[in-house]
């Protein structure tokens, strides 16, 4: 989707640099639009470097072209959603008012998409009866106000006006740009995401290089599809998905752990964590000292978690409960995938080829699903959350074929 992000003047202007980064991130094109008291706080530059694109501020530039003088409405015509944030008092007055001071105020004008408005101000003005007369109004138009938060604020008081937390304001854009698709709703999903790690002595470990980006992506693709998410996330550097009962492991034991603590309550399961394979026999109790010689490592088979899902389906212990699995491979990924499926007794894998630049620590992905009966469907290179709907797509398929009703 083309997002226009307009920023306001405001000590909390510096936090719209991120949220222009999250929305990127998410596979859209964003398109900022600055006020002239904006740039007071944060650069047009630093915009234009994270979005890719030219930034937009003064309406009627020393050295514009014609041309220029109608980009105000160019840009409201080729986007799709405007999200102001943070947004002053005045920009609400002027939006409120049909004020067309600045590009900004022009632009809305002339914007017919959905908006969506993140105010950040002092408390006072935030509570005053004008702010909220304004506010009203926005709302009656169908506006999506996201409120401010209440904390400590730069004029040195304490109250309402913060500036909503980016991921608070991203859950807005998911919503407003996909309000229909709720057909997860009813159901429990079990997600495992990121990597393991099996210790060697009390500072090192065996691990592997997954970000748990993909796993994470599928938490929040779920829960904004309608569903309940339980997230089981080995060690990652992840905020944690809105939403989601969030269980933190770090070995394969501790995560077969917490997986069947939640099994029964769950109706699918999707097994996206690369869980290590071995772990250290006996780990040392004391870190081993650097000896200048050689040393090997015996290692012991850790549980696998996903086949005992599967034999679990085939002894009838959760024989309705759908069975996702994931296969990261470097080679033959698709023959690989099939055997896994069998031997896993899945309903679906997803496989993709790992290796430097390609699925772990990426933020995109491309995967084949491969599909109980034979089917394989390819999803080519995207943001891993684009992936994510794509494969919660096929989730769906299998588990309401065309139809069946439930």
């Amino acid at each position: 989707m083309r997002i226009i992000l307009g920023v306001t003047g405001g000590i909390a202007a510096y936090k719209a640099a991120d949220l222009a980064r999250l929305l990127v991130r998410d596979g859209h094109e964003v398109q900022a639009v600055l006020t002239r008291s904006a740039e007071e706080f944060v650069s047009a530059v630093t915009f234009a470097s994270l979005t890719g694109k030219k930034v937009f501020s003064n309406l009627f530039e020393a050295s514009a072209a014609i041309e220029h003088i109608i980009d105000h409405i160019d840009v409201a015509q080729s986007n799709d959603l405007l999200v102001v944030a943070p947004a002053t008092a005045n920009i609400l007055a002027e939006f409120a008012h049909g004020l067309a001071g600045g590009f900004l105020s022009t632009l809305y004008l002339a914007f017919r998409g959905p908006v969506i408005l993140a105010p950040a101000m002092n408390t006072n003005m935030w509570e005053h009866d004008a702010t909220r007369a304004n506010v009203e109004t926005l709302r009656r138009r169908g506006h999506v106000i996201v409120e401010p938060g209440a904390g400590m604020l730069a004029c040195g008081t304490f109250g309402a006006g913060r500036l909503a937390e980016n991921d608070v304001i991203l859950d807005a854009v998911r919503r407003v740009l996909n309000p229909a698709v709720r057909d997860l709703e009813g159901e429990t999903i079990l997600i495992t995401a990121g990597p393991t790690q099996e210790p060697i002595d009390p500072v090192r470990f065996i691990s592997n290089r997954s970000s748990g980006k993909m796993g994470y992506a599928l938490a929040q693709a779920a829960l904004d599809r309608g569903a309940k998410v339980i997230l089981v996330s080995g060690p990652v550097a992840l905020d944690s998905p809105r939403g989601a009962q969030v269980l933190r492991v770090r070995t394969a034991a501790e995560m077969r752990e917490a997986v069947f603590s939640k099994l029964e309550t769950s109706t699918i399961v999707i097994m996206c964590a690369a869980v290590a394979d071995y772990r250290p026999a006996d780990p040392a109790g004391q870190k081993i000292k650097k000896k200048g010689i050689p040393v090997s490592l015996e290692l012991d088979p850790v549980a696998d978690i996903l086949a005992e899902l599967g034999r679990g389906r085939s002894e009838n212990v959760h024989a309705n409960r759908l069975l996702v699995g994931f296969a990261a491979e470097t080679e033959n990924v698709l023959e690989y995938a099939r055997r896994k499926l069998e031997e896993k007794n899945c309903d679906m894998i997803v496989a993709n080829r790992v290796g430097v630049g390609e699925g772990f620590e990426s933020d995109t992905n491309e995967v084949a699903m491969v599909l109980r009966g034979g089917e394989v469907v390819e999803a080519r290179r995207a943001p891993k959350r684009e992936i994510a709907d794509r494969i919660l797509g096929q989730v769906i398929r299998l588990r309401k074929p065309t139809g069946v009703t439930q």
